[in-house]
């Protein structure tokens, strides 16, 4: 029987972090073994390097352990917590928006009887580990639910399905991935546009919580947040700020 496997999420900031982490401890070893002073600086100005080196090394290390377990065991229990937002009955057709491998679009899948789950992508192997349509599918078939499920290459900013085509639309830690906010804005607009009136929409992602409920309210949304107000605060806190997690359920009213 095959195991899925949804990849290791964002695999060069992983690298980048275990490189200062061995660029961090070389440069300590190295001073404590006496090969340098471990110090940089001159003119009256001295900065102890070997001093300072260890703690941003040992942080990103921690960083990069807590990326990989996420991305290996951590995601799966966050996928169920994050569709446990909907209640379903098993005829929702649902559309996971930056589907990656499946880990939202397979799970909404397994939760349905007569609907049906779509995924769009644009296959970025820099945003996940081995990022193509032949792996989301593998693991819809090794989770039972590849009769159920299709996926297609198709921009978020211009979703290839007519208005009011699904009763649920989720994306995980993929519309920030846009980089220009008018981009994002479009991407959000296209998320309504194609939403069922009364339908629903599970976004859960790592920045940018305020512009997407500013972005759902212009369509006619309403949106609230059901993330971890204290993880989001911790998250923000450890990662000065790059990372401001959130989770928004939005609803569309008519």
């Amino acid at each position: 029987m095959k195991t899925p496997d949804y990849g290791v999420d964002a695999p060069g900031v992983i690298r980048n972090l275990l490189l200062v982490t061995v660029a961090g401890f070389l440069i300590w070893i190295t001073a404590r073994m006496g090969w340098w002073s471990g110090n940089i600086g001159g003119g009256g100005v001295i900065l102890p390097l070997s001093h300072i080196a260890p703690w941003p090394a040992a942080s990103c290390f921690l960083m990069a352990l807590w990326m990989l377990y996420d991305s290996k065991i951590g995601k799966m229990r966050t996928r169920e917590q994050l569709l446990d937002n909907h209640r379903w009955t098993g005829s929702e057709r649902v559309l996971d928006v930056g589907c990656g491998r499946g880990l939202m679009l397979v799970g909404a899948a397994k939760r349905l009887t007569t609907g049906s789950a779509s995924g769009i992508d644009l296959w970025q192997a820099e945003d996940l580990s081995g990022n193509r349509p032949e792996a989301t599918m593998q693991n819809a078939e090794a989770e039972g639910v590849a009769y159920r499920v299709d996926v297609q290459t198709a921009d978020m900013r211009k979703i290839p399905f007519p208005d009011a085509t699904f009763d649920v639309i989720v994306s995980c830690s993929a519309i920030h991935n846009v980089y220009d906010a008018a981009g994002r804005r479009q991407a959000i607009g296209e998320i309504a546009r194609v939403l069922k009136p009364g339908g629903e929409a599970i976004i859960d992602d790592i920045r940018h919580g305020r512009e997407y409920v500013e972005s759902f309210a212009a369509t006619g949304c309403t949106s609230r947040s059901v993330g971890s107000a204290i993880a989001s605060i911790f998250l923000a806190i450890v990662t000065f700020g790059s990372l401001r997690p959130v989770t928004l359920l939005a609803r569309k009213t008519s």
